[in-house]
C-alpha cells in the first residue's frame, strides 16, 4: 500500500490498460487522457485499490468508465485531429496498394470504431480482454441480459460490414 506498490501496478498495467482504453475510445489521445485520470483517481484511493481481490479488474473499469463517460460529457463532438484529410486518396499509384487482408482487416477495425461506444465495449472486452460476459457487465456495471445485447446489437452492426466486404471481394 505504498507509493512503490502503486509505480510497480501501474509500470505493469500501464500498455494493457492503453490497448483496451485505445480500442474502446478509438482515438490514442482519448485513451491517455482516459487512462491519466482513472490512475490519478486509483492513486488517490490506493488504500482502497489495492485490498480489492482484483485491483486491475477495478482499474480497468475505471478506465472504461472514464472513456464512456468522456463521451457522454461531449468529447466526441469536439474537434480531433485526424491522420489524414478525409478526401486524401493517398499517392499516386496507391490503387495497387495493400494485400486484400491488410484492408480487410482495416475495414473491420473501421467498423468496430463506428460502433455506438457502449458496444464498442462490449465488442473490446470480450474479444480483444477475452472477459467473460459476467466480468463485462462488472466493468460497465450493467446488466449481463445488456452485456448480451449490446453485443448482439454490435455483432449484427458488423456482419453488415462483413456482407459488405465480400460483395466487395
Amino acid at each position: 500500500m505504498t507509493t512503490e506498490d502503486f509505480d510497480n501496478f501501474f509500470r505493469a498495467t500501464w500498455p494493457r490498460m492503453f490497448r483496451t482504453a485505445y480500442a474502446v475510445a478509438g482515438d490514442a489521445g482519448a485513451a491517455e487522457d482516459a487512462l491519466q485520470a482513472a490512475y490519478a483517481r486509483a492513486f488517490a484511493r490506493w488504500g482502497h485499490v489495492s485490498s480489492t481481490d482484483h485491483p486491475e479488474a477495478y482499474v480497468r473499469r475505471m478506465v472504461v468508465n472514464e472513456v464512456l463517460g468522456t463521451r457522454r460529457r461531449g468529447w466526441s463532438r469536439r474537434e480531433r485531429p485526424h491522420e489524414q484529410p478525409p478526401d486524401h486518396q493517398g499517392p499516386a499509384g496507391a490503387h495497387d496498394g495493400p494485400e486484400p487482408g491488410v484492408v480487410e482487416r482495416d475495414a473491420v477495425w473501421a467498423a468496430v470504431l463506428a460502433l455506438p461506444p457502449r458496444q464498442r465495449a462490449v465488442v473490446v472486452l470480450r474479444y480483444y480482454e477475452d472477459l467473460s460476459e459476467e466480468q463485462i457487465a462488472d466493468v460497465l456495471g450493467c446488466s449481463r441480459g445488456t452485456v448480451k445485447s449490446q453485443a448482439s446489437a454490435a455483432l449484427t452492426n458488423l456482419r453488415r460490414v462483413a456482407d459488405t466486404l465480400e460483395g466487395d471481394l
